[in-house]
């Protein structure tokens, strides 16, 4: 489990953007109830930020063409905190002034380019 430093999105592979977006609904879902301490920080903010970084993951997919579903994010926020479905849409409005996670620095864009390369993924 990883979230790339959010300004690789755009320049992720296929295979990682999708997988991205995958690991955004798992752990708005409270990540399958499994710790993990490369993804576990994101617990420690508001949802408001996961669902503000989901958000650049599915707009990203949508530029290139394929068809994500948002209601999945909804669905994921309900069953976590057994929200009505309105009441999990409504987050969803509330998040422009979210700023991206301070975790997300220059060293940890340093350590996701070392990622990839490893696995062969040139950025």
């Amino acid at each position: 489990m990883r979230l790339w430093h959010e300004a690789l999105i755009p320049q992720l592979p296929r295979q990682q953007l999708l997988g991205q977006w995958r690991e955004c609904i798992a752990l708005l879902g409270n990540g399958w109830g499994k710790k993990h301490k490369t993804v576990d920080y994101v617990f420690t903010y508001s949802d408001k930020k996961l669902l503000r970084y989901a958000g650049l993951v599915y707009d990203e997919m949508i530029k290139r063409g394929y068809s994500p579903d948002y209601k999945r994010v909804i669905y994921a926020l309900s069953r976590r905190y057994n929200y009505e479905i309105t009441e999990a849409n409504s987050l969803l409005h509330a998040l422009d002034n979210e700023t991206p996670y301070s975790e997300h620095n220059e060293e940890y864009l340093q350590e996701c380019l070392l990622n990839l390369n490893t696995k062969g993924i040139k950025i």
